[in-house]
Parts: C-alpha cells; structure tokens; sequence
C-alpha cells in the first residue's frame, strides 16, 4: 500500500519536528556541513563527525535521490511509536543524496514495487492525529514524480 502524500502548512496540519525542516516553504530537510572538511549530516549536528570541528552549518539537503537499501516493518514498534489507526506495515530504508546517505521512512511498503537504486523523491505522509485533530506528517521518499 502506498501512504497518501500531504501538503506541509495544509490547514489543520503540523510537522512531527520542525527543526528537521529548513522551512514550510523551502520543503527540504535540513542537514548540516562542516565548514572544514565538507561532511554533511543529517540531522544537524553542532560538531564535525568525521573532523572534529565545531560550528557546523545549515545546509538544505537534495530533494531527490536514490534508494541505497531497504525493508519493510511487519510488527508495531515499542513506545514512543505512535500509530495512525491500526498498525500497517511501512517501507523503510536509505536514500542516497549523494552527499549524504538518509534513514527515512519510505511512501511504499510492498517490497515488490522497490528497488535498489530507484529515484525517489522527498513527500510528507501522515504519522498520526494529535488529540485536537491535528494532522502530524512526517517527511518520507516516495516514487519520483516527473
């Protein structure tokens, strides 16, 4: 089953955590590169992992990449896991965005429609409904729209 894909900023909506966002309007993930020797990260970090230094800077991560290796969750994860509903298996796996290699949730969950390498590109699905009603998404990569 693929996850219906969201608008980040819809009314009634809100981003799982912001600080993973460069912005609502910029719709990319929001990494970090070391000024000294250029190793990007992401999430951000304040130091370098592969250097040491400090003072590392906001860096908006590509859109789109390339699936480098993925599973599928058959079994519901331990708390702090929030289910949207009953539990449905979801894709996940890594993406490749060529100056940084991303775990991420995938839009896809069945195995036969995935493969290594598939270009794939950044969507926000729905993790779950606050108590108010509000719509939490979360970011994920999906099948490339052309």
């Amino acid at each position: 089953m693929t996850q219906m894909v969201r608008e980040v900023g819809a009314e009634n909506t809100r981003f799982v955590d912001d600080t993973l966002l460069v912005s609502e309007s910029e719709r990319a993930l929001r990494g970090a590169r070391c000024p000294e020797c250029a190793t990007t990260t992401f999430p951000v970090q304040v130091g370098c992992p592969r250097c040491g230094a400090q003072g590392m800077e906001t860096a908006a991560l590509p859109t789109r990449g390339a699936l480098w290796s993925f599973t599928v969750q058959n079994f519901q994860p331990k708390n702090p896991y929030r289910p949207d509903g009953d539990f449905e298996p979801y894709g996940v796996g890594y993406v490749d965005l060529g100056e940084v290699i991303v775990e991420t949730r995938l839009v896809e969950n069945r195995p036969d429609r995935l493969a290594i390498g598939q270009a794939v590109q950044l969507q926000f699905v729905r993790a779950f409904v606050d108590e108010d009603g509000t719509e939490v998404l979360t970011f994920a990569f999906g099948e490339e729209n052309r």
